[in-house]
């Protein structure tokens, strides 16, 4: 016990020695999830909307009214040529086009169905179906003001009352913190883990630790489980600022969470003991590191749905200890999961804890004899 505790105090004093580290421990939290959170959103605002109107009507400016009232929209007037507005959109002026019909105001007058075309530049799908989407909400908004029910292309036929649960307000940043978190502690728990340990080979002091009376699993313990306080660390460090940045209030157990945290980073800081070992310098290591995280990252959920993956991609996802802790963490953060609803995540964790622990172990005596 003395042992690992003289090489826990050699490590964290090697930690805060180095400059490079540092910044990386106390400055990442901050940047990513200031960045990322404002940057990785799917809200969308500053739409271009170039208007051709060939009705110039008082009812067709209302209408453009109030398209140019929202918070999403900046309108582009064009002259009456629906030629001239694809041009926009071709030359990256304009994201969509909205054709009002020389007779709208007479069809509304009537009470007849009126028409309205919409076009829109549809190579960033979930930006289209964005565009459409906030389009239905203002016509349908504006022909209720008016007391018409006949906007044929954005009329739903049915009405349907929705409650948002967890995320009353579609906050998409409330979201992606959680997910961010997850990547925060990826990176302490597998990248630092690695780079620390493929930095005692660059300096041979590895092979001076070897020839000690020192044990491996006393030395392995005292290589991981300062990284594995730090890692910690950085989580609550990361709520405590998206409590103060983004207002997110943890509505489940923080020992829960903390507690799935702690295993999962068992996973992380073996691939990064296993990844050490297979690298001989630190470019070495931190190619590798970012080829896994990536993959890793992209198939666990942060910015989509995993439901929507391809089936095999969700087969693997059982392997991809990132999307267990994405999805605890999100659920236990904002919709107040308790043990009972991820129990089977905790189950399968542990269970790729203990694998990639052994491997490790055994990864490490094999390359260090």
């Amino acid at each position: 016990m003395r042992t690992i505790l003289f090489i826990l105090q050699k490590e964290f004093i090697q930690i805060f020695r180095n400059k490079a580290m540092l910044p990386i421990i106390f400055m990442l939290p901050i940047v990513q999830l200031l960045i990322l959170a404002n940057a990785a959103t799917q809200e969308m605002k500053n739409i271009n909307l170039a208007v051709v109107d060939f009705d110039n009507s008082k009812t067709s400016r209302e209408l453009i009214n109030a398209f140019g009232n929202s918070p999403f929209y900046t309108i582009i007037p064009v002259k009456q040529s629906v030629n001239i507005a694809m041009d926009k959109v071709h030359n990256s002026q304009a994201d969509a086009i909205l054709v009002i019909e020389d007779d709208f105001e007479e069809k509304i007058v009537k009470s007849e169905k009126v028409d309205l075309q919409l076009l829109v530049n549809a190579i960033n799908g979930t930006a289209a179906s964005l565009i459409n989407g906030y389009t239905s909400s203002i016509v349908t908004g504006y022909s209720t003001k008016i007391g018409i029910q006949n906007v044929e292309q954005f009329k739903p036929a049915i009405a349907t009352k929705v409650r948002h649960w967890y995320n009353p307000e579609l906050n998409y940043k409330l979201y992606m913190v959680p997910g961010i978190l997850v990547i925060l502690v990826t990176v302490v728990g597998m990248f630092l883990t690695a780079l620390n340990i493929v930095r005692e080979k660059e300096l041979g002091t590895i092979e001076q630790i070897n020839v000690t009376p020192i044990k491996r699993y006393q030395f392995i313990l005292g290589k991981l489980i300062p990284f594995w306080i730090i890692a910690l660390f950085e989580l609550a460090f990361g709520l405590l600022i998206a409590r103060l940045v983004f207002n997110l209030t943890i509505a489940g157990s923080i020992p829960l969470l903390f507690g799935f945290a702690s295993i999962y980073l068992l996973v992380a800081l073996s691939g990064g003991l296993i990844l050490s070992t297979a690298a001989d310098n630190q470019q070495q290591v931190m190619f590798m590191s970012y080829f896994f995280m990536i993959l890793f990252i992209l198939m666990s959920g942060l910015f989509t749905s995993t439901e929507s993956m391809p089936q095999w991609e969700q087969l693997f996802n059982k392997i991809n200890p990132l999307y267990y802790f994405m999805d605890v963490n999100r659920m236990v953060i904002l919709k107040g999961s308790g043990f009972e609803d991820i129990k089977i995540k905790i189950v399968f964790i542990s269970i790729l804890a203990m694998f990639t622990l052994t491997w490790a172990v055994l990864r490490y005596r094999k390359t260090s004899n």
